[in-house]
């Protein structure tokens, strides 16, 4: 099994996914562009197991509970991964991968609420939510 390296801005924080995606994906809802700061948030589905924190445990920023969060470095602030769905997967924000996934994007969600002054421009399928 191929595993990727992740880290986040300052490199407090270091961890290692497995590249075993089950799902990606664009999401354009006003949550995720808020906790990016960005038009969208690229992010790949994954079982929680197959996540490791490697480095900086003890410095993650965890906004919400065990079982539904985001969670950034506390150091630097960035944006790492959400867990999701009761705890089962973590969606790991695509920009905080050192290396490259197999899986890439396959569609942009929640396209209804996108940042007005943002252009799709590829050809993947748009959903008006999920």
């Amino acid at each position: 099994m191929r595993m990727l390296a992740g880290r986040c801005f300052c490199g407090a924080v270091r961890y290692s996914v497995a590249d075993e995606f089950v799902y990606a994906m664009n999401c354009h809802c006003s949550n995720c562009r808020a906790a990016t700061g960005s038009a969208f948030k690229p992010f790949g589905g994954i079982q929680r197991e197959k996540l490791e924190v490697t480095d900086g445990d003890d410095v993650l920023l965890v906004h919400g509970d065990d079982d539904s969060n985001d969670t950034r470095c506390g150091v630097c602030g960035s944006f790492l991964y959400s867990v999701v769905r009761d705890g089962e997967y973590v969606h790991v924000a695509y920009g905080s991968l050192v290396d490259a996934p197999s899986l890439r994007p396959t569609k942009h969600i929640f396209v209804g609420s996108k940042a007005p002054w943002f252009e799709i421009t590829d050809d993947l399928p748009q959903f008006e939510e999920h």
